[in-house]
């Protein structure tokens, strides 16, 4: 069931989403060669617990750490581990944030040291979808115009949409109804305001195609070709959208 979020539903959201877009520049600040995506995880944690907050991730339907850490064809659910990070992966970071029952979802993907052009556009062109997606959000607009934009912008530069993986509802669930595909539906689902959704394009320089590691959790591409990420938390309002993952 899709909900709508009251006046103080929103507000404990915007904390939510407001303590996970600090936890992204901890993150951030750390990341570096030779770092372990563990060490990166355990940085996350301390300081969403130190905010009097909880890793919406941590144990979700088992799910082992706090935050998801992917890196280059790993394209999403990666366990952080004593893995270290090297020059040239792309990295992408995805935090779950509860603040006093209430969530918020937000991903980015980071570049470690030199790569090439191409997965270098990728990453760009990656968050550009987003943006692109977030760009015609306001009430009474379909969910798969969202999916369109992005698909749409994703075939002019060539990248490959993953379908088996779409944003989603947020709420006192960091999952929620409705999906929010990537590509177009013929689902016209229309938003309300005060609805929140998390829109998340994850992009490739491949194909779509994609597998489940025998970690049951981390999420490849068939290919083996890079992945990107980005994703926010947004609150839909009558003539457009409000950000919550971020300053």
């Amino acid at each position: 069931m899709i909900s709508i979020k009251s006046d103080r539903e929103i507000e404990l959201m915007k904390h939510a989403g407001y303590i996970n877009y600090l936890t992204h520049l901890e993150v951030k600040k750390n990341l570096r060669v030779g770092i372990t995506t563990k060490a990166l995880n355990d940085i996350a944690y301390k300081f969403i617990i130190k905010n009097d907050c909880k890793p919406s991730f941590l144990n979700y339907e088992g799910y082992p750490a706090s935050i998801c850490i992917s890196i280059n064809d790993e394209v999403v659910h990666g366990i952080p581990s004593n893995r270290k990070i090297k020059n040239g992966d792309v990295v992408s970071v995805d935090i779950g944030v509860e603040y006093k029952g209430y969530h918020s979802d937000s991903a980015n993907t980071y570049i470690v040291g030199k790569t090439s052009k191409e997965v270098e556009d990728l990453v760009k062109n990656t968050e550009k979808s987003l943006y692109e997606g977030l760009s015609i959000i306001k009430d009474g607009v379909k969910i798969s115009d969202i999916g369109s934009k992005i698909e749409n912008y994703a075939k002019i530069h060539h990248l490959g949409v993953v379908r088996e993986l779409v944003g989603h509802g947020v709420g006192t669930s960091v999952h929620e109804d409705p999906d929010v595909p990537n590509y177009y539906t013929t689902d016209h689902t229309r938003l309300k305001k005060g609805m929140v959704i998390a829109v998340e394009p994850m992009l490739t320089l491949g194909d779509e195609d994609i597998y489940v590691e025998d970690d049951d959790w981390t999420i490849r591409t068939e290919d083996g070709s890079p992945s990107a990420h980005f994703e926010h938390t947004v609150l839909v309002t009558e003539d457009g959208y409000v950000i919550l993952t971020k300053e």
